[in-house]
């Protein structure tokens, strides 16, 4: 066969196999405009699916937090949703125009009713609100009817968002089959092509064809098993490998934004639980030592970025002590008088921040770390004060975070408020309120107690001489100073050796706990003289001096701790009897013996 009827019969086989590589060329570019398109359209329902349920979330919680705390920011939030809604509702007509399934038209129609029922439940929750019928509101959109429609509404999305992912996958399974079909078929004539013409032909198939379909390929195999840290290279080219790689690129760029919301999803989850486990622990706190210790251990977990102190008011509400820390906070001295803070003086939260943007609280330094002070309220009351700071090289955490610090703070201004009116109560129940004595319940309890032990115990009886006459010269007024006055001689002469109770009138009994008779008789004789020898005055009347009477018993050397305040009470009469104004011990009766006698 002659050279040029090979040449000729190459030609002609060349322009057939160009031509036919052209058309499939052709025929895979369209499949992959196809693909994108399933791709996009895809993209486009999932989207609009997320959308909507997050757009109901957080609107629903909006309008929770306007009827629950009243704020303006919460109503402007969900008007700001409820042009969103608007937004989405444009979106299904322009989902509508890509001819969905009829499944798919079903769903959306179920999930317009659902949302304008949800509408209708909180707009009129709202009005009933701003018309000041907050227990209406509150039943509304906390109630089983919103409920029950909030929950099919996210049922019906997310069976759309399925029916959309299905029928979207196989289309856009099919058009890749097409594509991947094609474009086999025209590598096979590209290479019998570049069998004639393997010098160019091969060079354009390996950069232009070969090397980015190879590149592309691992790629996609990657993110198919959803590893997003594969970096997808940027392609300039405006062929079909161009639109593949920009297609990639949206799938990854999805795919990453998707990690993401879950990661703060997951976050956010767990930041609740730690805020409902610490709630739980601070209702069954008994005392403020528990109260800061569960404060200190779930603040870090909760915030882990954020250093803090938990300060509390004195009962004067002049200055603030602290009773808890976590992390090792560095900006805010220790204790300090409520007007340095402008927290407690404005009654809002206050940010010190680092752009100086607002007056920094004189209880800070000049650091340029950003620090929030948040009051702790309680019924109209302020009980103490709440403080966070962030930690140098962590991530700014406190403008994210103000929701979640305020719920905290509001519930921890509710314990300590509980506490301290639980010991209030406590106070009013165990102490005697013209003296702030023990009272003799609980005097009896602590005989009861003495009462199980082997150990010694000492009480006096003390009785005001000549009370009642002191009364009837000087009136009420004067006996309630008398008593005041002879209560805190009682209370700092004892001191920690035992406990002062009032017995009844003006009568007081002492324990002392490890004392022998002899020793209490002792004590009881420095206490009557201590009384005895301090003028007493009123409202610049002088009142003179007053005299006491004590008896002395003890257990169980002089008997059981059943009997003692009898036999206390025994040598008190002695001692009354015997002239007032002095001491006479239980052990002394029986012989005819008075200790420490002394005349009036």
């Amino acid at each position: 066969m002659r050279i040029s009827t090979i040449t000729n019969w190459a030609y002609g086989i060349t322009v057939l196999l160009t031509v036919l590589s052209g058309g499939a060329f052709i025929l895979s570019a369209r499949s992959a405009e196809q693909e994108r398109r399933a791709v996009e359209e895809h993209l486009a329902f999932d989207d609009l699916g997320e959308e909507l349920a997050l757009g109901a979330e957080e609107r629903t919680d909006e309008a929770r937090l306007f009827v629950i705390r009243g704020e303006e920011r919460h109503l402007q939030a969900f008007r700001g949703r409820e042009n969103e809604e608007r937004r989405h509702e444009a979106a299904i007509s322009d989902i509508r125009a890509l001819d969905p399934s009829p499944a798919e038209a079903t769903a959306l129609e179920e999930v317009e009713a659902h949302a304008d029922a949800l509408d209708k439940i909180e707009l009129a929750a709202i009005a009933a609100y701003q018309g000041g019928d907050r227990q209406t509101a509150q039943s509304a959109l906390f109630g089983p009817d919103h409920e029950r429609q909030q929950t099919a509404l996210l049922e019906t999305v997310t069976r759309f968002r399925e029916l959309a992912s299905a029928r979207t996958s196989a289309q856009l399974e099919a058009a890749k089959s097409r594509s991947d079909w094609w474009g086999i078929a025209a590598k096979t004539m590209l290479g019998i092509t570049a069998a004639l013409f393997l010098g160019v032909l091969y060079f354009v198939l390996k950069r232009r064809v070969a090397t980015p379909l190879t590149r592309m390929t691992g790629i996609v195999t990657r993110l198919a098993k959803q590893d997003y840290a594969v970096e997808v290279p940027l392609d300039p080219r405006r062929d079909e490998i161009g639109e593949m790689n920009e297609a990639i690129q949206i799938f990854r760029a999805n795919g990453i934004e998707r990690d993401r919301l879950d990661a703060e999803r997951r976050l956010d989850q767990q930041t609740k639980d730690f805020i409902l486990q610490m709630m739980h622990r601070l209702q069954a706190c008994q005392a403020q030592s528990e109260l800061a210790e569960v404060v200190a251990r779930f603040a870090p977990q909760i915030f882990p970025n954020l250093a803090g102190h938990l300060y509390v008011l004195n009962e004067s509400h002049t200055s603030l002590a602290l009773v808890g820390t976590w992390l090792d906070p560095h900006h805010s001295t220790l204790s300090f008088e409520s007007s340095a803070c402008w927290a407690l003086r404005r009654g809002r939260p206050h940010i010190s921040n680092r752009g100086h943007s607002d007056v920094v609280c004189q209880h800070l330094d000049e650091s340029e770390t950003a620090r929030l002070c948040v009051p702790l309220t309680a019924q109209g009351d302020t009980v103490g004060l709440l403080y966070f700071e962030e930690r140098e090289g962590d991530a700014p955490t406190i403008e994210g975070s103000r929701l979640y610090l305020e719920l905290i703070a509001e519930n921890i201004g509710l314990a300590l408020a509980n506490l301290k009116l639980r010991e209030r109560l406590t106070n009013l129940a165990l102490r005697d309120a013209l003296t702030g004595l023990l009272n003799r319940r609980c005097l009896d309890e602590a005989l009861n107690r003495h009462g199980r032990e082997d150990t010694a115990l000492a009480c006096l009886m003390i009785d005001i001489d000549h009370f009642k006459r002191f009364n009837d010269t000087f009136g009420h007024d004067a006996g309630d100073v008398v008593m005041q006055y002879v209560a805190q001689i009682m209370v700092d002469a004892v001191d920690t050796r035992g406990a002062v109770y009032r017995f009844g009138g003006e009568e007081f009994t002492v324990l002392l706990p490890g004392l022998s008779e002899a020793a209490a008789t002792e004590f009881a004789e420095h206490l009557r003289e201590r009384i005895g020898t301090t003028p007493l005055s009123h409202r610049g009347r002088i009142l003179g001096t007053v005299s006491v009477s004590i008896g002395v018993a003890e257990a169980p050397q002089g008997g059981p701790v059943l009997t003692l305040l009898t036999r206390a009470d025994a040598a008190l009469l002695e001692a009354k009897a015997g002239g007032r104004n002095r001491t006479v011990s239980s052990s002394g009766i029986g012989e005819g013996v008075r200790v420490g006698i002394v005349a009036s």
